[in-house]
């Protein structure tokens, strides 16, 4: 036969399983636990405090018994969204099968630790670059629909969507309300942001609360919701509470405001202003463009008056006597030079005429060639190259003449 509990035909009744998971329980010693105050009741009649307690950082919770004076007596007040510390023991109830962790003392967190635990996180995300101006994403200039995360009815949603349609009345809202503090107030945060930030309509997401306590802005400071704002591909603007206070979710925001009616101004142009700007800048351009016509007409009016261009002939007529004069000169020069060149050829036209054959020839002299039967003829220089019979050409002052030689005079005596 099988062990109870290890067949069906040997089952646990239920009181077995949740004696024995009490005697399981039982055995863990009392441990000490952080957590945010989700839900505290204390009923009238009873002397025991029933607590939710809440992981701010994830999704899950423990439920809490403890004596009512444990509460009531507290140094600071109980209320939903004290981060406490809690000193308790497990324990299960059988009858009701249900799991709470029995208080023995109860301590708040204080404001110290709380700052403390705010740095160290701070370092955190700066070790990791999530404050990295390189992150950043613009703001665009005219957001037609700005999302905004605050709560109901608040005086940061007033402030933001009265100023903003101030400045710029065509603006459009897409208002996501949520809890803006207490243990609730991450979670619905992230959710609205998520929606907003897939909504392709919306432009920038504005992150809005008023001032408070440091405990009041926890939620601002969650490591959840600074990487959930990282993740975003909308630009987000962080305007919580005021001036001094500087929540982490300042750090990892895309631009941070220092109060809401600041982040209205920063992210909607004012009509009023830019209608100036506008104005002013057309005033300047036309300003500056009749003053450049200006400069340009009285360059050209300078240009004008320039003897050059009002009477462009004159220097041309100042020149027209002095090159007539020099023409003139040229010519003179010219007909000198051919005058005295023509003298110069004559006197050695003469000179070559006196000292030519024809001259010689004028005066009676003759020039005498023998004329062979088959050569060249060539001038006779002496008796001995025309003996008897050589054929003779005499040239004289008008002509030539030929002859036939009879020998030298010598030859005949």
């Amino acid at each position: 036969m099988s062990a109870p509990g290890q067949s069906p035909e040997n089952p646990f009744p239920v009181r077995g399983v949740a004696i024995r998971v009490a005697g399981w329980i039982d055995k863990l010693g009392p441990v000490w636990v952080e957590g945010q105050i989700a839900q505290l009741t204390l009923r009238p009649n009873s002397n025991t405090a029933f607590i939710t307690l809440r992981d701010p950082a994830a999704d899950m919770s423990l439920s809490l018994t403890c004596p009512r004076d444990l509460v009531t007596n507290a140094p600071v007040k109980m209320t939903d969204g004290t981060q406490v510390i809690v000193y308790g023991k497990p324990n299960f109830y059988t009858g009701r099968g249900t799991f709470s962790l029995r208080v023995s003392d109860i301590r708040a967190v204080g404001v110290g630790e709380l700052l403390a635990r705010i740095e160290r996180l701070r370092r955190l995300l700066d070790a990791e670059g999530l404050f990295d101006p390189r992150l950043k994403r613009p703001i665009p200039f005219l957001p037609g629909t700005i999302g905004l995360i605050t709560g109901r009815a608040s005086a940061a949603e007033h402030d933001i969507m009265a100023v903003a349609s101030g400045r710029w009345p065509a603006v459009r809202f897409e208002v996501r309300n949520t809890v803006v503090q207490g243990p609730n107030a991450v979670p619905q945060i992230v959710e609205a942001l998520r929606a907003l930030d897939a909504n392709p309509e919306v432009d920038v997401i504005v992150l809005a609360r008023g001032g408070g306590s440091v405990e009041d802005l926890l939620p601002f400071s969650d490591e959840t919701l600074c990487r959930e704002i990282v993740r975003c591909t909308t630009p987000v603007v962080s305007a919580i509470g005021h001036e001094p206070d500087n929540p982490l979710c300042d750090l990892v925001a895309d631009l941070r405001a220092a109060t809401p009616t600041d982040a209205a101004k920063r992210i909607v142009p004012d009509t009023a202003a830019e209608q100036a700007l506008v104005n002013d800048l057309r005033r300047r351009s036309a300003r500056a463009l009749r003053n450049w016509v200006n400069r340009e007409q009285h360059t050209l009016a300078q240009l004008r008056s320039r003897p050059v261009l009002a009477r462009p002939l004159e220097a041309i007529n100042a020149r027209a006597d002095e090159i007539h004069r020099a023409r003139r000169a040229a010519r003179r020069d010219i007909t000198r030079l051919l005058t005295a060149e023509t003298d110069r050829v004559g006197h050695l036209a003469a000179r070559l005429t006196t000292l030519g054959p024809a001259a010689t020839l004028a005066r009676g002299y003759a020039v005498v060639q023998a004329v062979p039967a088959n050569g060249a003829p060539h001038v006779l220089h002496a008796v001995a190259d025309a003996p008897a019979g050589t054929r003779l050409r005499v040239r004289v002052s008008d002509g030539a003449i030929t002859a036939v030689s009879e020998g030298g005079a010598g030859d005949e005596e």
